[in-house]
């Protein structure tokens, strides 16, 4: 089995305005949905993407105002990296820069890289390549032929690099590189497709603000799916039940590095309760919570999709 690479990536992080504030307001991703934890209703979670939150490139937050902050390390995603278009990063280092973000300058596997932490201590970096199409969406100053596409991939950070690995393959990720202490995956999709693994273990990290919590690949249906329920119980790992996220359904494992994985549908997205344009302006819930709306209203954070520049 092969899956196409990266679904999306889900980190907790503090106040929601600040959230917002860096992803749409900074980085000019749009604000696709804006809904709830379905495990716990008194949290919001944000999903940010491109124009319709296509897989590859959405990042899903759990804000928590007041939560302690977490640790990066072993058993986490370390870097989550995003691709721009060919001649971006000019733009981008100029971006950063206007809003007072410290960024340096690296290379690996021949690429060059920008690399930054968000408002709440998230690692991320920024790549150029011509995989993949431009964004469609546009916000303030972040144009379509600068704007950040979806995911370039992701560096994991494992308490067992070699198991890592050796799951990577099993899950259809071709080694195609080793640099350095990185050792380079590549799925088949166009975006979210480049993973690198550290292959020296470090400290464990600790889940807290500023900390990915999983990582989703792709399953092209919810029939793929259940072939991958089956596929990873048979290589040994432990695999939850189907879970319905309205938007995707998701199973979970831990992989044998400590990293939580999910792999998620790819339908049916993020429009079957939105129309385009209104896309993640109205707060949705699921069916379970909707008699409960007025409470959890009351509960959740105020906030506002700002054009900061």
């Amino acid at each position: 089995m092969k899956t196409a690479g990266i679904h999306h990536i889900t980190a907790i992080v503090g106040h929601p305005q600040e959230n917002v504030d860096f992803y749409a307001g900074v980085l000019g991703l749009r604000l696709v949905k804006k809904t709830v934890n379905f495990d716990d209703p008194g949290t919001y979670h944000f999903y940010f993407g491109d124009d319709v939150g296509n897989p590859g490139s959405i990042i899903t937050f759990f804000p928590w105002a007041d939560a302690y902050q977490g640790k990066i390390g072993d058993g986490q995603v370390g870097v989550t990296t995003y691709v721009v278009p060919k001649g971006a990063l000019p733009f981008w280092e100029s971006r950063l820069t206007k809003f007072n973000l410290t960024y340096k300058k690296t290379e690996r596997f021949g690429e060059q890289y920008l690399q930054f932490n968000d408002v709440h201590g998230l690692h991320l970096e920024l790549v150029e390549r011509e995989e993949g199409a431009n964004s469609k969406w546009e916000f303030g100053d972040v144009t379509s032929n600068v704007a950040i596409k979806g995911f370039g991939g992701a560096v994991l950070f494992s308490s067992q690099p070699e198991q890592t690995e050796k799951l990577l393959s099993v899950m259809g990720l071709e080694r195609i590189g080793e640099e350095g202490d990185f050792l380079r995956f590549k799925a088949e999709g166009d975006i979210g497709n480049v993973i690198d693994v550290k292959r020296t273990p470090g400290e464990k990290g600790k889940m807290g603000v500023g900390t990915v919590h999983h990582i989703a690949w792709r399953a092209k249906d919810d029939e793929e799916q259940l072939q991958w329920q089956q596929y990873i119980a048979d290589h040994g790992y432990g695999v939850t039940q189907v879970r319905d996220r309205n938007y995707f359904n998701a199973i979970y494992f831990r992989e044998h590095g400590e990293i939580l994985f999910e792999i998620a549908t790819d339908p049916p997205g993020f429009g079957i309760d939105e129309e385009y344009e209104k896309m993640g302006s109205e707060l949705k819930l699921p069916p379970q919570y909707e008699p409960h709306r007025q409470k959890i209203e009351n509960v959740l954070l105020p906030f506002e999709v700002r054009n900061l520049d």
